[in-house]
């Protein structure tokens, strides 16, 4: 009861300082903005009041979470005197109050009815309201849209009849407008944008949308306006009209943009794939902007500038383009800190990049890894601490190294291959680990960018453990009647050769990953074909060692609801299954799910919880035990902009993993789908995010709500306890 009191006096309080303390810096006569809304009156298929609200002038006050002001809080908070640092500290880390202001005002109006017009409702009508409270002013902006008008009689009238024949305008069936849709500027203005388009494509350089003309007629024609589509002669020097010059391109020079090196560092078949403009063809406005995009992309260019000249009396074009190449070489050293279970440590990468290898914006990249932990607390262990050596190379190429693919084809996609090694050395008291991994990817994106697609055509991993400790032996791996199904498996020597495929879509609202990945069927095949040798466990062996053999596949779902220019909602659901099959009944510890952690269930460590009910029992192993083939993330999370470059998010997680089979090492862990809703664990919390632009770092404070470990108190969102229920996270980046 004494803590209940507390925390009621303490809600109590914050609700009477955010309430009384916003009015504190307004002046007599004037009035605080304490809230906007917008309401459309009238049922209206494309009017929303979220969208309207964009075209508001002046914001409120920001409310955390949309509650609470508490940034004019802390404003209000300081004294009038500013030579004092107290005074100046809560201004600087508060928000002035937000004063009413009727010329804004009268401006919104204005501007909420133009968007009305532009989208057809010309009998539309815009009212505001103000309610006061004190020295307080509620405005609401008041939306009667009434019914759209249509297009009625249409017609486009082309004097050039070389513009009109390139068109086809002479074809309705070609004109971007249509009779008897509704009304919109903004229709008007994308078929502006769509003819010169065109017209920019097909060699018309000097044509821009201001040449194309509408003319509308409203008069006596109920709710149609009659629409008519001119498009101006072009003018010479003299002001006299002409028909439009079209031009064709005379040369194609490269120039260095440097002046101390006069030499661009690309050969010239590079230049050329970049190049999508054409000598004694005809101009084209996307082969300019995809010559840009093409160089871009290219690490060892560092910007590019591309000029036309007109020669004179002619429609002719000369195209010069400036090339600034970075430096072809660097080098970068990453030192970093590490902390696993208490064990201090410390690691350190130097990288080595080249940028231009062979003279065609190939990228090198090599990685050399270092780490050092100190382990302590070990029984029965030699006196060992952790040491961890890798290397890793990487070769990307920026374009398809793959034969029959033919030259169009390759200019219409950003494609790039790569090629990658990596060796990695683990030291432990326990045992010794290598990792040998090779592999060959492409990827690629179409003209649009909102598309990606990856290819793994080969990927292929060899882990040998060379040495295990006695001690270790017993207790986890030698002793039958012990749990240690999946533990022996992972410690064993294993290849995974696989191919997969990925494919992503981003659209700033919706973002859909995929991928698919199978690993050890030609593998099977072979050892199927030439009958090759076979272990006590039924395993095929390649050079002695046997291979993994599965399906997985996963998919990503983030879905992103814009409530204004400060508040969101994000949706996300995350759905993997793998299988293991043939030369495998478990996967590989790499390819297995875990949950848990800074963007998973963050009301749990990572790797703390499942599969399904089960409960880990001995610290030491459960990273292994706590996995599965399965993996269910639902998670909404509410995002706001708090003050400064701070912002914050309030999030309700739930999801858990599970096992395809029945494992003796996991009671509890095989997925049932009766089983499904008592094994869904869930968990909440709020976060704050450092938006530095470039990056964010994240801070989510985790609780569980529901735990399918526990059957006794199945629900710690009703008995919570902060030594066992809480969590805190630091990551970098969102969630997702």
């Amino acid at each position: 009861m004494r803590n209940l009191r507390k925390s009621a006096i303490i809600i109590v309080a914050a609700v009477l300082l955010t309430s009384c303390a916003g009015t504190k810096y307004v002046p007599e006569g004037e009035y605080l903005l304490d809230k906007v809304k917008v309401t459309v009156e009238e049922r209206s298929r494309d009017i929303s009041a979220t969208q309207a609200k964009n075209y508001v002038r002046q914001q409120s006050n920001v409310r955390w979470f949309s509650m609470v002001k508490l940034p004019l809080a802390v404003y209000s908070l300081s004294g009038r005197d500013s030579t004092k640092w107290m005074n100046r500290l809560l201004k600087n880390m508060g928000e002035p109050p937000v004063l009413f202001d009727t010329a804004q005002a009268r401006l919104t109006v204005a501007d909420l009815q133009q968007m009305l017009y532009n989208k057809g409702y010309l009998d539309s009508k815009v009212e505001l309201w103000t309610r006061k409270n004190g020295k307080r002013l509620s405005a609401i902006y008041k939306l009667y849209p009434g019914k759209p008008y249509e297009i009625g009689q249409l017609d486009y009238q082309v004097a050039d009849p070389f513009i009109m024949e390139e068109l086809g305008l002479d074809n309705r069936d070609n004109w971007g407008l249509k009779a008897g849709t509704q009304f919109s500027v903004d229709e008007l203005d994308s078929e502006r944008k769509r003819l010169t388009k065109m017209l920019n494509d097909r060699g018309y350089y000097r044509f821009h949308k201001e040449f194309i003309r509408y003319e509308a007629d409203t008069l006596g024609q109920g709710r149609y306006v009659n629409l008519k589509l001119t498009l101006a002669p072009y003018k010479t020097v003299e002001e006299k009209d002409t028909l439009h010059p079209r031009y064709k391109i005379r040369n194609i020079t490269y120039e260095s943009g440097s002046a101390q090196d006069s030499t661009i560092h690309l050969r010239q078949k590079v230049l050329n794939e970049c190049t999508y403009l054409t000598e004694n063809d005809y101009y084209s406005g996307s082969g300019l902007q995809n010559t840009y995009n093409h160089f871009g992309r290219l690490g060892a260019v560092k910007y590019t500038n591309i000029q036309f000249t007109e020669v004179p009396d002619t429609t002719l074009l000369d195209c010069r383009i400036q090339l600034q190449t970075n430096k072809p070489s660097t080098l970068s050293f990453q030192p970093e800190g590490t902390n696993t279970a208490g064990d201090l440590g410390a690691a350190a990468t130097l990288t080595y990049q080249n940028r231009n290898l062979f003279h065609g914006a190939e990228n090198l990249t090599v990685e050399l890894r270092g780490a050092y932990e100190a382990i302590k607390g070990l029984e029965g262990y030699s006196n060992q601490d952790f040491i961890e050596y890798s290397m890793e190379t990487r070769l990307r190429f920026p374009r398809f190294l793959l034969p029959f693919i033919n030259y169009d084809t390759r200019r219409r996609v950003n494609a790039s291959s790569e090629v990658s090694l990596l060796y990695d050395m683990q030291d432990r008291p326990e045992f010794h680990r290598r990792l040998w991994s090779a592999a060959w990817r492409y990827k690629w994106t179409p003209s649009n960018n909102m598309f990606q697609y990856q290819v793994d055509l080969l990927d292929v991993n060899y882990v040998l453990m060379p040495w295990i400790s006695d001690t270790f032996k017993h207790r986890y791996l030698d002793d039958d009647q012990s749990r240690n199904a999946i533990l022996r498996y992972n410690y064993e020597d294993l290849f995974i050769t696989k191919v997969g495929f990925g494919f992503s879509f981003n659209n700033g609202q919706i973002a859909l990953k995929t991928n698919i990945e199978t690993a050890g069927n030609l593998l099977n095949l072979t050892s199927n074909l030439f009958n090759a040798s076979i272990n006590s466990l039924g395993q095929y062996l390649l050079f002695n060692i046997a291979y993994a053999q599965y399906v997985k596949g996963d998919i990503d779902i983030t879905k992103i609801l814009k409530i204004d220019y400060a508040n969101q909602l994000v949706f996300h659901l995350g759905l993997g299954v793998a299988y293991p099959y043939g030369n495998s009944t478990l996967l590989p510890f790499e390819k297995r799910y875990f949950s848990g952690g800074a963007n998973s269930l963050r009301g749990w460590a990572v790797r703390s919880i499942g599969p399904g009910r089960f409960k880990g029992r001995d610290g030491r192993i459960d990273f292994i035990n706590q996995t599965g083939d399965m993996k269910l993330d639902l998670n909404a999370e509410y995002r706001t902009h708090l003050f400064w470059k701070l912002d914050g998010a309030l999030f309700v997680d739930a999801g858990n993993i599970w096992t395809l089979r029945e494992y003796s090492d996991q009671p509890g862990g095989q997925f049932n789908l009766k089983d499904l809703p008592s094994q869904i664990a869930a968990s909440y919390g709020m976060g704050f995010r450092f938006n530095f632009d470039y990056f964010i770092v994240r801070f989510d404070l985790g609780m569980k709500a529901v735990d399918p470990a526990y059957e006794e108190e199945h629900y710690p969102l009703l008995h919570p306890r902060l030594s066992r229920d809480f969590a805190f996270h630091f990551a970098v980046g969102l969630p997702f």
